[in-house]
């Protein structure tokens, strides 16, 4: 099997456009341009698990604080958009959720390859996180985080 890449902070972040939960194209580069703000950009497997869930409830809880420190979340899984807006919907998410069924953003951020599953080796999404600044570059990057208190984790490395 592949090597999978590896971001680390002061890489330029990959662009993309992927489509939200209502089928609009967002493109990281003019989301960073139009709002002026810091990305933080997660990846998890699946809306609607009890993992992705757990993590997505936490972001939503959380939102308030990431705004106001200039930062804007955007969550992207390999779901299509009507799953996403059912996840949005079912779990009053107030953030970006973005489709990547081809798993290309995925993979350009590591986000995608070979994972630890019950002792297997599998090929599945890799929960991670990056936080992209307003410049496009990476400036934290986390793999293979767990869902639970990953929110909290990342407020602690941001100082929030």
């Amino acid at each position: 099997m592949s090597e999978t890449i590896r971001l680390e902070p002061g890489d330029q972040a990959p662009d993309f456009t992927l489509s939200d939960a209502d089928g609009n194209p967002v493109t990281l580069s003019k989301v960073l341009a139009d709002t002026g703000k810091s990305v933080v950009l997660y990846f998890y497997p699946a809306a609607m698990t009890p993992g992705c869930t757990t993590e997505a409830c936490d972001f939503r809880d959380n939102i308030t604080e990431f705004a106001d420190a200039g930062f804007t979340v955007l969550g992207v899984s390999p779901d299509k958009a009507e799953k996403l807006a059912q996840f949005r919907e079912k779990e009053s998410l107030t953030f970006t959720l973005l489709g990547d069924p081809e798993k290309e953003t995925l993979t350009a951020y590591g986000a995608f390859g070979e994972k630890k599953n019950y002792g297997r080796i599998v090929q599945g999404v890799i929960r991670s996180t990056f936080i992209v600044g307003t410049d496009g570059k990476v400036q934290k990057a986390f793999y293979n985080v767990k869902a639970t208190g990953h929110v909290d984790r990342i407020k602690r490395e941001l100082g929030l």
